[in-house]
């Protein structure tokens, strides 16, 4: 019996859904054209039910990119939530913030320019949701600081866990040797943590959800 995951089907859930907004189409088609990675639609899905579930009041983006992520998350916020984003490219940064600017959203991110690895540690809150998705080899370290600063009960969400399909692979592109490696160990180490609940879907590139005990 075939599985569910396979282009045809992902093709015909994707048009179930209504076109999304101008903003964050054109945000999407930049991305596209400009090879910048953002969250593709299964995993921002996933991630837009998680925050509407989990209804969190303090959220930390690790990796900003555009802030497609940003925006999206923030529509959802009610009350005083808001989602603080970490961000060191400067050219990113600049995007980011246009865009925050054009969303309007603006009261509810709060834009942290600089290293995950000097911001995260001056942090002086602690958090519901943690959204991890930066450099690969990095993964490991941020998990650790993420523990510090997530609340108990708290949720870990981690993007990239399957690497395109290479973390499952017996063949790996000379390109993708290193980064996958760093994948593999990520996950093995994340599922095995004693300090969380640890699991890995299937959605998107690999989703990682990991909720603190």
């Amino acid at each position: 019996m075939p599985g569910i995951i396979n282009k045809k089907q992902l093709e015909y859930l994707t048009s179930l859904k209504a076109p999304s907004d101008p903003l964050i189409r054109e945000m999407e088609e930049f991305a596209a054209q400009k090879r910048i990675p953002i969250l593709n639609s299964a995993s921002i899905d996933f991630l837009e039910n998680i925050v509407l579930i989990k209804r969190p009041a303090n959220i930390l983006e690790i990796g900003t990119a555009i802030a497609y992520s940003s925006i999206r998350i923030a529509r959802l916020l009610t009350g005083n939530a808001t989602i603080d984003t970490i961000e060191k490219s400067k050219d990113n940064i600049n995007l980011a913030n246009e865009y925050i600017k054009r969303s309007k959203l603006g009261s509810r991110i709060n834009l942290l320019k600089g290293d995950a690895f000097t911001i995260m540690p001056a942090l002086d809150k602690k958090y519901d949701l943690i959204f991890l998705d930066a450099d690969k080899q990095d993964y490991e370290k941020l998990f650790h600081l993420s523990l510090i600063i997530l609340k108990k009960g708290g949720l870990l969400f981690v993007d990239n866990l399957l690497w395109y399909g290479y973390a499952a692979s017996k063949s790996v592109p000379k390109s993708f040797k290193k980064s996958t490696i760093y994948i593999r160990e990520f996950n093995q180490m994340f599922i095995n943590y004693p300090d969380i609940h640890a699991s890995i879907f299937p959605i998107g590139d690999g989703i990682g959800i990991g909720v603190k005990r």
